[in-house]
């Protein structure tokens, strides 16, 4: 499964963006697929998951501004961010998983099996 993430850019605070990620190679309904986030210096972090039956999960630090979704048909994964904070700043990953299992393993980075090459999200204050 080759994943490609998309839809970073620059935004002030309060602002909105949409991350898409695309997946080519295997149909994504068969894997869970979640975004992840790294700030300079610091590790990567889970956002949110969402199993291959639509089930969320999310960070506390996002619930309520993100939501995650998908369409299966066209093998994209969508993140959408609103009120969008400064500390929201970081390079965005898409992941998908064979094994994930939601309220379990979904929100470690050893659960996924492919990883998106990322997209820079900047929030200004």
């Amino acid at each position: 499964v080759q994943l490609q993430a998309s839809g970073g850019g620059l935004v002030q605070a309060g602002g909105s963006l949409r991350l898409s990620c695309a997946a080519s190679g295997r149909a994504l309904s068969s894997y869970a697929m979640g975004w992840f986030r790294q700030a300079p210096g610091k590790e990567r972090e889970f956002v949110a998951d969402i199993s291959w039956s639509g089930t969320t999960h999310y960070a506390d630090s996002v619930k309520g501004r993100f939501t995650i979704s998908r369409d299966n048909a066209k093998s994209t994964v969508y993140l959408q961010m609103n009120s969008l904070k400064p500390e929201d700043t970081a390079v965005y990953y898409c992941a998908a998983g064979s094994l994930v299992v939601p309220g379990t393993n979904a929100g470690k980075v050893q659960a996924y099996d492919y990883w998106g090459q990322g997209t820079q999200v900047t929030v200004s204050s």
